[in-house]
């Protein structure tokens, strides 16, 4: 059996961070407190040197890591090619920012860092060199829309695989694996005037595989009435889509296991039987532990609804831990 550890991206508690609720200490206390095994730790968010690593954070960290047992086990990266008000980044540009990152997450004592797709794979290809001086294993964060099918997705597939580098691989999130729309915005259409039978008939929709242009002219009339439907259309095609069948997603999550260096355990909502609604956690916890997989699962909390961010995260690390006991 293999032993998938469990993390939190600290993200998961920006809303507490963001109100001063808690300091980042706090944050790193309180993912010990619910269980977590280390942390994923936003830079753009979290250190206040961004996008480099000062010797005083490096010491914080270590200070924390003596006091509650959990340390960064994965730095993720922010690739902010809209940076500039003239023009977006070049590629050599964008690279560039990569390799900082690399070098900051090398400081920081991560042998993981999350990169965003905005990084091409030809990039990514001229990246590993460096993320192999630095011992650090960059994966591309598989984000709702794509998945490990999609061809986006599929271009840094042919790329790892050809050259065989133990350094650039993938880092999958769960929400690319949804089977259905998410409890806060199913609950927030509400509260905003939607009847159920309209959500549902979204919902169905986007089951259909009806187009959004089209999904669009069929509810115009019910979106006149009620314009809370044009955001929950917006979503459902956009970066919370769902489909009924991800078989075809779960075969290429196996395909892709060889190169996973993290998982983003993604979820809207975890209810009191420790169960996330839209995404199916019991066809793909399975899938990760039959591959031999012994990384992370890191809890990320979209923190959207308007429920307490601890006791969701402390759920969703139950949840995880059950379903691989």
């Amino acid at each position: 059996m293999t032993k998938i550890k469990t993390g939190v991206i600290l993200f998961s508690f920006g809303t507490l961070f963001l109100n001063k609720k808690l300091d980042l200490e706090g944050v790193i206390r309180t993912a010990a407190e619910i269980g977590a095994e280390g942390y994923d730790i936003v830079a753009a968010q979290s250190i206040p040197t961004y996008p480099y690593v000062s010797d005083e954070f490096v010491e914080f960290v270590n200070e924390c890591k003596s006091k509650y047992g959990i340390g960064p086990m994965c730095y993720s990266a922010q690739l902010d090619r809209g940076m500039l008000k003239e023009r977006d980044l070049t590629e050599e540009e964008a690279l560039q920012q990569a390799i900082t990152s690399v070098i900051s997450a090398s400081k920081l004592g991560c042998t993981v860092m999350r990169e965003q797709y905005l990084l091409s794979p030809a990039s990514l290809e001229k990246l590993a060199p460096y993320a192999e001086a630095y011992n650090v294993r960059v994966g591309i964060e598989i984000h709702n829309p794509e998945s490990p099918i999609t061809p986006a997705i599929l271009e840094y597939l042919e790329v790892i695989e050809r050259t065989k580098s133990k350094f650039i691989g993938f880092i999958p999130d769960f929400g690319a694996f949804a089977t259905g729309p998410n409890k806060p915005i199913w609950d927030r259409a509400l509260s905003k005037g939607a009847t159920t039978e309209q959500l549902k008939r979204c919902a169905q929709l986007k089951y259909d595989e009806v187009s959004k242009e089209d999904a669009l002219k069929i509810m115009d009339s019910e979106i006149e009435k009620t314009p809370a439907l044009l955001d929950v259309i917006n979503s459902f095609y956009g970066f919370v889509q769902f489909k009924k069948d991800i078989s075809k997603e779960l075969e290429g999550l196996k395909r892709i296991m060889p190169y996973v260096f993290s998982m983003h355990g993604k979820f809207h909502y975890v209810d009191e039987n420790l169960h996330e609604p839209a995404i199916p956690y019991e066809e793909i916890i399975p899938v990760i532990e039959a591959s031999g997989y012994d990384g992370y699962i890191v809890t990320e909390y979209e923190d959207e609804g308007g429920y307490d961010a601890i006791e969701q995260c402390h759920r969703h690390i139950a949840m995880i831990k059950k379903l691989t006991s």
